[in-house]
């Protein structure tokens, strides 16, 4: 009878085990079923974002006068080079490797930070010399590391603007999605000096 009862109590742990999802699991889910969440609803906003604009685009050409056009002057050079990263076929987002820096909290809550477009060659990084600022929502998630203490934690840009205010020496990957929008930064502590 013993042995029977302790043969049961084996198998209900044994299936206890099988049926528990440990939390980091649930957390990538999450995360996972998020992103799905966010490219279904890119994918509705952005046909009928497409949409609209072939409507307005025909409305304004049936409308516009048949006078020849003044002939356009040289164009003018944009104040950086910078090109946001578009992802891969089949990826969702797309990184640029950055140094971080120069935050400041702006008053409608967005921070305006700087980023030093870098180049990863084994191990070490160097500066590509393209400089550009971003005006993201204090709620961008930051997956971070060192900046945490040497411990691994995701936190909101907004939480990090006293450390991110001095120069160029915390290196991030910056994940933008298909639109050019920064969808969250990475630590990138394995090559930060």
């Amino acid at each position: 009878m013993a042995d029977r009862l302790e043969d049961h109590l084996a198998d209900l742990a044994e299936s206890g085990r099988r049926y528990v999802a440990p939390l980091a699991a649930e957390r990538i889910r999450a995360r996972g079923e998020r992103r799905l969440r966010r490219r279904r609803a890119a994918a509705v906003s952005g046909g009928a974002l497409l949409s609209a604009a072939l409507v307005l685009g025909g409305l304004s050409l049936a409308s516009a006068p048949r006078e020849p056009a003044e002939p356009a002057g040289p164009p003018t050079p944009t104040a950086s080079p910078f090109v946001p990263p578009t992802p891969a076929p089949g990826e969702e987002y797309a990184g640029e490797l950055g140094y971080v820096y120069g935050a400041v909290a702006e008053g409608d809550g967005t921070v305006r930070v700087t980023v030093e477009r870098l180049r990863a060659t084994r191990g070490t990084v160097a500066p590509t010399g393209v400089v550009h600022t971003l005006v993201l929502p204090g709620r961008t998630p930051v997956e971070a590391r060192r900046l945490t203490g040497g411990e691994p934690a995701d936190v909101e840009l907004d939480r990090l603007v006293e450390p991110l205010a001095d120069g160029p020496r915390w290196v991030f990957v910056i994940d933008y999605d298909s639109a050019g929008r920064v969808q969250s930064l990475r630590e990138a502590f394995w090559l930060d000096g």
